[in-house]
């Protein structure tokens, strides 16, 4: 009795083609920038102060201070570390 292997087999040669190549160049010169902070987020916890009255409430993680409204005078909160970049401290 022979034990002869059957199946398909598969070889290793490389494939020929033609492909969408990658193209080297420069694009338009738009974008690049890395926004407020350098383009760094915030640590977690902080403040959102009100940059009128001076409320300060702790931030909620996921939640921007701009999307908040102070609870005693209604006016947009703010940042408190971005509050302090604004007034140079």
């Amino acid at each position: 009795m022979n034990n002869k292997n059957t199946g398909s087999r598969r070889g290793l040669g490389r494939g020929e083609g033609r492909g969408m190549g990658q193209g080297s160049g420069q694009g338009l010169g738009r974008g690049g920038g890395r926004g407020r902070n350098s383009g760094g987020g915030y640590s977690i916890g902080g403040y959102c102060v009100c940059a009128k009255c001076g409320t300060k409430v702790a931030h909620q993680q996921g939640i921007p201070c701009t999307n908040q409204k102070c609870p005693k005078c209604g006016n947009t909160m703010i940042r408190e570390e971005l509050l302090n970049e604004r007034r140079g401290k």
